[in-house]
């Protein structure tokens, strides 16, 4: 089986003993549906297997000893931004809760309510929507750690909860969902599925394999069509790859069924759809993580890496609308920061601390670091209230 790829690094034999108990199991799917999965199942069964897959075991994941660094981990300002951003929204609903999803480490928990503990604005409870145990312990470990006056607020939830009345909060979530992929061959759009070869002695390999076939839904069938006819055919040359995510879609309808008043705010990295499926982008976005490295072969290192795809942010706006949120608004993770006064937060009597604030702040908003890549994306309901983020720069139109 393969393993690495390039100048990857080598999984220790514990991590290699991992990653094919997973391969076990996803081999046992693929052969219980006669041959072959869709890529979506294969991403979903790779990332949320109990027990084995890259979310739900154990391994360390975020920051410098994990596989990448995301924006609560890289500065305390990002989160303090967010609890900016939360308070003028709690106020208006006569307090409220907070709801984030995939919490990660717990630090963007831990640094929003310090702020807004700091400005008198807690939200009633802290819900956090968590599906893997192993990132709750660790969840509850660093809020007791970083705010340990403030933890009891926090509660974890197994599923949605059945009406929320405050702010939901999902940095790096939708990137993370099962995707479908597609390619365009001389015959027209096919679904690309994973299938195994076994090694059958002859020179071969064994591991995972890509095979092209029929649309596995007719959702799936009737979205693809609708893509196509809307972007036109110059989208669509043969050896066209790339994602359409179902999934993040009807999690949207999920959170507009439960929230009752208040706002989404949903931050990652993504285009617009006619950037997301620009015809020079004909590889698709689909990227992995391991040990800080980046690459494009989710078939290797199952368990072991992060595996990703951009967001079609006109998708997500569409999807909220239609589950009766209202689209306030749309702009760069860069714009939104600024708009909340990052800059004002990097003032310290201590000159070294100013630096190192500083050198975030320009990680978080500068256009070749994260501020052009990372969208942030707003809904409210029931909800009449300017949100500051998006004052600088809304890009609403060009979705």
């Amino acid at each position: 089986m393969q393993f690495e790829s390039n100048d990857l690094p080598s999984p220790s034999a514990e991590a290699r003993a991992h990653s094919e108990r997973l391969r076990a199991c996803i081999v046992a799917e693929i052969q219980a549906q006669g041959g072959r999965i869709p890529f979506a199942r294969f991403m979903e069964l790779a990332l949320y297997a109990p027990g084995l897959g890259y979310y739900s075991a154990g391994a360390r994941k975020f920051g410098a000893a994990g596989d990448f660094v995301t924006a609560p981990e890289l500065s305390p300002l990002f989160a303090r931004c967010l609890a900016r951003q939360c308070e003028p929204v709690l106020h208006a609903l006569g307090n409220g809760d907070i709801l984030e999803i995939g919490a990660g480490t717990g630090a963007m928990a831990a640094e929003v309510l310090a702020e807004l503990a700091r400005r008198a604005a807690l939200p009633a409870r802290y819900f956090i929507l968590e599906l893997s145990a192993d990132l709750r312990a660790r969840q509850a470990e660093s809020l007791r750690e970083r705010v340990p006056e403030l933890a009891a607020r926090v509660s974890w939830l197994d599923a949605w909860p059945r009406a929320l009345r405050g702010v939901v909060l999902a940095n790096e979530v939708m990137d993370a969902m099962p995707a479908h992929r597609y390619t365009v061959t001389e015959q027209g759009l096919a679904e690309l599925y994973v299938a195994w070869n076994e090694e059958a002695g002859d020179g071969a390999v064994s591991g995972f394999l890509w095979q092209t076939g029929e649309p596995s839904s007719e959702i799936l069938a009737a979205r693809l069509t609708a893509l196509q006819q809307e972007l036109g055919e110059g989208y669509f040359a043969p050896g066209y790859t790339s994602e359409i995510n179902l999934a993040a879609e009807g999690w949207l309808g999920e959170i507009g069924a439960r929230l009752e008043a208040g706002a989404v705010l949903l931050i990652d990295y993504g285009f617009p759809r006619r950037e997301y499926y620009h015809p020079q982008r004909d590889g698709g976005t689909l990227m992995c993580h391991y040990r800080h490295r980046a690459h494009d072969d989710p078939l290797i290192l199952v368990g072991l890496q992060d595996i990703t795809a951009h967001v079609d942010f006109t998708a997500v706006a569409e999807a909220g609308v239609a589950a009766g949120l209202s689209l306030a608004g749309y702009t760069t993770q860069g714009m939104f920061l600024l708009g909340l006064g990052i800059t004002d937060m990097a003032m310290s009597d201590d000159a070294m601390q100013q630096l190192r604030y500083a050198q975030q702040i320009k990680k978080l908003t500068l256009p070749h670091e994260m501020g052009e890549l990372f969208k942030v994306m707003a809904f409210t309901r029931e909800l009449d209230l300017p949100l500051a983020g998006f004052a600088l720069r809304d890009l609403r139109g060009r979705l």
